[in-house]
């Protein structure tokens, strides 16, 4: 993604979207209302909007489903949407996602090694 005012691209990571979503909820005075119960309806009803997109889909219109140009946009957006909440739940709620996504993975690791190849 390229700065609009420069030619250089921006770099974008989870502290500063975090802090760019902080800004805009609390340029609306929106804080009191992204408590976690509230942060995690709103996570749940975004996923189910995206859901939404695929739910009569075959399986190979879904892995087409970005072909079409109105389609590719909805689920682009719905995506944007859960991960906004998703990541203003962690700030909410201290969780570092990148650690706690690399802690689980690790996990699964261990949980389902890979078969071992002849």
């Amino acid at each position: 993604m390229k700065d609009p005012e420069s030619a250089t691209p921006r770099k974008l990571d989870v502290p500063t979207l975090q802090r760019r979503l902080a800004e805009f909820a609390a340029a609306r005075d929106w804080q009191p209302y992204h408590t976690p119960k509230n942060l995690v309806s709103a996570l749940s009803v975004e996923a189910s909007e995206l859901v939404e997109i695929f739910q009569w889909l075959t399986p190979d219109e879904s892995a087409r489903v970005m072909a079409d140009t109105e389609t590719a946009h909805r689920v682009t957006d719905e995506v944007a949407d859960v991960l906004a909440y998703l990541l203003q739940l962690c700030e909410v709620l201290g969780i570092d996602a990148l650690a706690a996504l690399e802690a689980k993975i690790d996990r699964n690791e261990r949980r389902f090694p890979a078969p071992e190849r002849p």
